[in-house]
Parts: structure tokens; sequence; C-alpha cells
């Protein structure tokens, strides 16, 4: 069992990709055109103005947090649904056609349990073309979503989702 000292946690290895300035602004930024009502091409145009990847015909509705647009990459004609939380550390890559419901969180971040420091183990995820992510959803870091494959409501994925499969959290039954 490993005793964690969290007083020496460094972040090794871990790159915000832009300066403190840039971080800064989009931390003032980012609430105004998540939280209040903002049309849709202004919120698109505000996180490709802050490194944003955004393909034409994207609907990312209100209340969606993204930690750091200049991570973000979304193909032409996908969606982002109210509450979803990209919490990108490291890349996260949306092909085309993509469904993000409601709640949904994407975190492409974690740490070493082995390490008495708790350093970083983060790891980009990839959601393929045509994929449909369902309402609270949790993808969990270095997961690649197959091409037109559903990740069910409330769902977890720690690992790779094969083109074309169904993932659904599990069902208690009475």
């Amino acid at each position: 069992m490993t005793h964690r000292n969290l007083a020496e946690f460094s972040g090794r290895g871990y790159d915000k990709g832009r300066g403190i300035l840039t971080q800064i602004l989009w931390m003032a930024a980012s609430g105004p055109i998540s939280r209040w009502w903002c049309p849709v091409a202004v919120r698109v145009r505000v996180l490709r103005l802050f490194g944003a990847n955004i393909g034409e015909d994207v609907i990312i509705r209100h209340r969606v947090r993204i930690h750091w647009p200049w991570k973000l990459q979304i193909g032409d004609r996908s969606w982002v649904g109210e509450g979803a939380w990209i919490l990108n550390l490291e890349p996260v890559t949306m092909g085309a056609d993509v469904c993000v419901s409601q709640d949904v969180l994407l975190c492409t971040g974690s740490h070493d349990r082995h390490s008495p420091t708790f350093e970083f183990d983060n790891a980009p995820i990839t959601v393929r073309d045509g994929a449909w992510i369902a309402v609270r959803a949790t993808v969990l870091r270095g997961v690649t979503v197959g091409r037109s494959s559903v990740v069910g409501a409330t769902a977890l994925v720690v690992s790779d989702v094969a083109d074309g499969q169904i993932v659904r959290a599990p069902v208690a039954h009475p």
C-alpha cells in the first residue's frame, strides 16, 4: 500500500498548453459563455478564439464546461448537450456527427495511484464519427469511442469501445 504525501505533488509532465495570461482570460470568458444565455454561434466563436478546432454546424449548448479549449477538436454537425463537462487536461477529439448528451463527463485526467506524490496519469480521449454518448455517461482517460457506437445512459467507460458497439450501464433488477 502506498502512503500518499500530497504536499510533494509536482504535476510534472503536464503541459497546460498555453501561458498563464491565456488561462486567466479563458477562465474569465468561460463563465459568461457557458452559464448565461449566449447564442450558440457566439459560444462557438469564442471557443475558436481560444484555440478550439470546431467544425461547421456544431451545437454546443449552455452550461457546457470546457477546461482548455485549445485542447478540443470537434467535427462537423456534432452536438454537445447541456451540462456536459469536457475536462480536457489532454486533447479531446470528436469526429463528425457525434452526439454528446446532457451531463456527460469526458475526463482526460487522473492520478497514478502508485505514486507517493499522486502525480498525474492523463491521456487523451477520442470519439469517432457518428458515436453517441448518452445522458450522464462518463468516459475516462485514454479511451477511444468507436465509429457509430453508443455509450448508454450513465455508463462508465474505462476502455476502448469498438466501432458499432453498444455499451450499457449495469441495470439492477428488483
